[in-house]
């Protein structure tokens, strides 16, 4: 799940960053606006959180830009929380608004929200064969047994699930899971899906398609 955060506060963009990626979202961080608008034309997020006061370009263009290409959805966050703003917020394009101070556990609520109502739907939980995977509590656990993942092996295990059973590439799983700074020429997806089918255990559910990517083991 690709999250694009927009805030010029560093320290609070370097917070909120580092909290949402803890919680599985693959995130990228765009300090101005213009910023922000070069990177959705690169990459396409499922979610961007946008700070409405930002330098370069204002936070109420980028939103109207976001909102007219119809890319991603937009949680818009702002100082002032009056009701005359949030209806300024919405009419912009944004699909949410969330004022500052916020808890933390309601931004993360919120944009998973989003990310949900951003991709085709999925179900609550996401089953194959005896593995099971809760996104919104995080837990994943085969023929009973709840497994340790790391937040990258939890996000490969959900968008192979998610699949139901088609080939997912290795571009996919970099976009949905990383974030700008992989390297698309690491090694990191070959060694997260070994981590990750040592920990699903015998008999092996995920294998490799040459040449395409990776399935869940129909």
């Amino acid at each position: 799940m690709r999250v694009l955060l927009v805030e010029d506060e560093r320290p609070l963009a370097g917070y909120v960053a580092v909290g949402l990626r803890k919680h599985g979202f693959a995130v990228d961080v765009a300090f101005d606006g213009r910023s922000a608008l070069d990177k959705c034309e690169l990459t396409a997020y499922d979610v961007v959180v946008l700070d409405r006061d930002l330098p370069v370009l204002h936070g109420d263009a980028v939103c109207r830009r976001l909102a007219r290409d119809g890319s991603a959805r937009i949680l818009m966050l702002t100082a002032s929380g009056t009701v005359e703003d949030r209806v300024g917020g919405l009419t912009l394009g944004a699909d949410d608004y969330l004022g500052k101070p916020f808890a933390f556990s309601e931004l993360v609520a919120r944009v998973r929200a989003l990310a949900r109502r951003s991709a085709p739907a999925r179900p609550p939980v996401l089953r194959h064969a005896d593995v099971v995977l809760d996104p919104a509590r995080r837990a994943a656990e085969r023929a009973g047994r709840l497994l340790s993942l790391t937040p990258k092996e939890f996000g490969v295990l959900e968008e192979l699930l998610a699949a139901g059973g088609d080939v997912v590439s290795a571009e996919t799983l970099l976009e949905k899971v990383w974030d700008e700074h992989a390297d698309p020429f690491t090694n990191a997806i070959r060694i997260t899906i070994g981590t990750l089918r040592r920990k699903l255990g015998h008999p092996p559910l995920v294998e490799t398609v040459t040449g395409a990517g990776y399935r869940m083991v129909p």
